[in-house]
C-alpha cells in the first residue's frame, strides 16, 4: 500500500500536481523484546521527568524546564524505526529526546542543574544540549528555531550523498511559525530526507489548538508545499514505530519531506511554572486512565503473559535506580569553573 502511494507521489510531483494523501498504516505488531524494550524505554524517560520535576521545587534546577510526561510514545516509538546516522532536532521539551537516543542520564540531569559533567558542561540547562556522537542537535529555546536546522541537517545528508534522515520534532504552536513554512518550501523543492514531527499536544502553552490554529489537522500543513502527511496515535507506541517505518522508508526512496502530526498529550504543564488552570482536572484523569503510553504496554505485556507484576516492578527499580543515580550525580558534581564561561563562545 506504502509504496504505491510513493510511485503514484512521484509522478504526480513530475506532472506538476499535487501530492496525493498516505494512508496512516494500522499499528504495528510487536514481539515480546519489542514491547519490553517499549515498556523500558518510555518508563525511563517517565521516572527522569518526574525526578527532574522534584529537583526543581527543591531549587537544584534553575530557568525553565518543560516535562514531557505523557509524549513518551512518541519518541520512543520514532526511535526504534531509525538507524545510526539518523539525526534528531528538536524544541525545549527536549529531555525525553535525548533519552531516546541514548544519551547517558547522568550527562542530562548534570546539564539540568547546572554542573560540569553535563552535555553542555553545564552552561546550556534544559533547553540546550547537544551531543554529536548520539545525533542528538538539540533543544532549542526559540519557538520554531529548530525547524530550519533540521531542514539543514537533510541538505547536509543529501549534499553528502548518504541515506541518514533528519528527525525534526516541533509542537502544534511552532506550526504557525513562519520559517516553518520557508524550510517547507526548500524541502519539497530540493527533496530532503527530513520527517517534520509536530507533536500536537492540544495546547500552546496554554492556548487550545482550536483557538489558535485554523486548520487543526496539522498533517495537512504541507499540501500547499506538495508534502505529504499522516495523523499518528502518539498515545500508541505500536501505532508511532508504524507511521515512523513509514516515514524513514519515504525519505530514504528519495521522496523527500514527509509530516507526522502525533496526537498525543501533556499531564503538566507547560512548564514547572504553569498551573495549567486552562483545561479541566477531569480532561487529564481521563487521557491518563483511559490513554497513558505507558500503562497500555504495560497491560499488553500482563495479558499475553509476556512478564509478570514481579518482572515489571524489576524493571521500574533498574530504571529508579538509573534515575536516582543520575539526580545524585547532578547535585554532587562541580559546577563549572568560572573559566568555562569563555569556551566554545564565537565572539
Amino acid at each position: 500500500m506504502a509504496t504505491n502511494a510513493r510511485k503514484t507521489s512521484a509522478r504526480s510531483r513530475a506532472d506538476g500536481k499535487a501530492q496525493p494523501a498516505l494512508k496512516t498504516p494500522p499499528p504495528a505488531s510487536f514481539t515480546k523484546e519489542q514491547d519490553l524494550k517499549a515498556y523500558r524505554d518510555m518508563l525511563l524517560i517517565r521516572r527522569f521527568e518526574e525526578k527532574a520535576g522534584q529537583l526543581y521545587g527543591m531549587g537544584f534546577i534553575g530557568g525553565f524546564c518543560h516535562l514531557y510526561i505523557g509524549q513518551e510514545a512518541v519518541v520512543t516509538g520514532m526511535a526504534m524505526a531509525i538507524k545510526e546516522g539518523d539525526q534528531m532536532i528538536t524544541a525545549y521539551r527536549d529531555h525525553g529526546h535525548m533519552l531516546a537516543m541514548d544519551m547517558d542520564p547522568r550527562g542530562v540531569m548534570a546539564e539540568l542543574t547546572g554542573r560540569r559533567g553535563g552535555y553542555s558542561r553545564g552552561k546550556g540547562g534544559s533547553m540546550h544540549m547537544f551531543s554529536k556522537e548520539k545525533n542528538f542537535y538539540g533543544g532549542h529555546g526559540i519557538v520554531g528555531a529548530q525547524v530550519p536546522l533540521g531542514t539543514g541537517l537533510a541538505f547536509a545528508n543529501k549534499y553528502r550523498g548518504n541515506d541518514s534522515v533528519s528527525l525534526t520534532y516541533f509542537g502544534d504552536g511552532a506550526a504557525n511559525q513562519g520559517q516553518v513554512y520557508e524550510s517547507f518550501n526548500m524541502a519539497s523543492l530540493w527533496k530532503l530526507p527530513v520527517i517534520y514531527v509536530i507533536e500536537n499536544n492540544r495546547y500552546a502553552m496554554g492556548t487550545a489548538v482550536t483557538r489558535s490554529s485554523a486548520e487543526t489537522n496539522f498533517s495537512q500543513r504541507g499540501v500547499s508545499f506538495r508534502i505529504p502527511g499522516i495523523q499518528v496515535d502518539g498515545m500508541d507506541v505500536r501505532a508511532v514505530k508504524s507511521a515512523s517505518d513509514l516515514a524513514v522508508e519515504w525519505c530514504r526512496e528519495g521522496n523527500g519531506p514527509i509530516i507526522l502530526e502525533m496526537e498525543t498529550y501533556r499531564y503538566r504543564g507547560h512548564s514547572m511554572s504553569d498551573p495549567a488552570k486552562y483545561r479541566s482536572k477531569d480532561e487529564v484523569q481521563k487521557m491518563r486512565s483511559e490513554h497513558d503510553p505507558i500503562e497500555q504496554v504495560k497491560a499488553r505485556l500482563l495479558d499475553s503473559k509476556w512478564a509478570t507484576e514481579d518482572d515489571l516492578k524489576a524493571i521500574d527499580k533498574e530504571v529508579r535506580d538509573i534515575v536516582a543515580d543520575s539526580a545524585d550525580f547532578a547535585q554532587t558534581d562541580p559546577e563549572p569553573d568560572p573559566s568555562e564561561l569563555y569556551t566554545d563562545v564565537l565572539i
